[in-house]
């Protein structure tokens, strides 16, 4: 094992320590196994919330109802977003559109499902 552990996937903190096969954050309590660290690494695909591959230019729905600040309605279950762009590497939120009613904001993945 290298002298460095990756941070926690959550919280972000470098103070995560290695419990037998598991890594653990103090300061969120979360663990995982370095395995499952790779693998999300992995491939750098973006998927939807049902596993399906982003591309950009690509249409998805939104799957559940979200609060915009700003917004008196939000975004509300089944709006359409058409010509999507990924933005990998900007936290959570790695797609940048453009919603008809709200305007150009970022949205993460897992709210997401391709049409």
């Amino acid at each position: 094992m290298s002298d460095t552990l990756p941070p926690c996937p959550d919280c972000s903190s470098e103070y995560t320590y290695e419990v037998g096969g598991l890594l653990t954050c103090p300061e969120c309590a979360h663990e995982w196994t370095l395995e499952a660290e790779t693998e999300a690494v992995g491939d750098g695909v973006i998927r939807d919330a049902v596993g399906n591959a982003l591309a950009d230019g690509d249409t998805v729905t939104v799957i559940k109802s979200l609060k915009v600040k700003g917004s008196p309605t939000g975004i509300k279950a089944g709006t359409k977003v058409r010509n999507i762009r990924l933005a990998p590497g900007i936290g959570d939120h790695d797609i940048d559109c453009k919603v008809d009613g709200i305007g150009a904001m970022q949205l993460k993945s897992s709210v997401v499902k391709k049409v």
